[in-house]
């Protein structure tokens, strides 16, 4: 009985681990030092809601105070890192900026395939992005499992950019949503392939340019 307690408990431990963004720090981390204790999320590899009441950002941004985490200069090479066993096959990410709190978020970067099973990604800052406070996402839909999407997100402060918001927003896709509710789902064991990656894409093991989007959601 007692054995049987323990491989149980293992087993959800294992379930839950998943993968999780650790820098730039994620709206309520327990990686940042400075995240008070009565806000830490000690789920953040969750994914999020399958009826999307939790998208984006699994709805910190509304109730956690906005504290910038790190400062990016446009036109600059950066990287983020990530934390968690559960890499769930890989599978495809992006990572995204908004500056209307969250409204939108438009693609920066897209990783086809394989992702995430490198604990870090490096991304250039594109030069005509907007100067200013801005939230960084990093989304990723899993090539094994149960259909879900995660999402961490961090609050960020940008400088030495050419553009606008408005002139970003229009340059730049918005990020691929699915398994929220939202009425598009990924497939198991096929590659999630965007149909806007945008200007930098990593493609991973058996993903090209020339790879069809999938799947073909409006």
């Amino acid at each position: 009985m007692i054995m049987k307690a323990a491989v149980s408990l293992l087993a959800i431990r294992l379930a839950s681990a998943h993968i999780e963004m650790n820098w730039p720090y994620p709206l309520r981390s327990k990686y940042d030092p400075d995240t008070p204790t009565s806000l830490i999320d000690y789920s953040m590899t969750d994914p999020l809601k399958s009826d999307g009441s939790n998208f984006p950002c699994k709805g910190y941004i509304s109730n956690t105070p906005w504290r910038s985490v790190t400062s990016y200069m446009a036109g600059q090479k950066y990287n983020i890192s990530l934390a968690g066993s559960a890499t769930h096959g890989g599978g495809s990410c992006q990572l995204s900026l908004s500056y209307d709190n969250g409204t939108s978020f438009h693609v920066i970067e897209s990783m086809e395939g394989g992702c995430p099973l490198e604990s870090s990604y490096d991304f250039n800052m594109p030069s005509d992005v907007a100067n200013g406070d801005a939230l960084f996402a990093w989304t990723w839909f899993n090539y094994e499992g149960n259909r879900e999407m995660y999402m961490n997100c961090a609050d960020v402060t940008i400088s030495g950019g050419q553009g606008t918001a408005d002139s970003f927003e229009s340059a730049y896709p918005e990020i691929f949503v699915a398994n929220v509710g939202n009425g598009c789902q990924t497939i198991e064991m096929q590659e999630t392939v965007f149909a806007h990656p945008g200007n930098q894409v990593i493609y991973g093991s058996g993903v090209t340019s020339s790879s069809p989007p999938s799947p073909s959601c409006a």
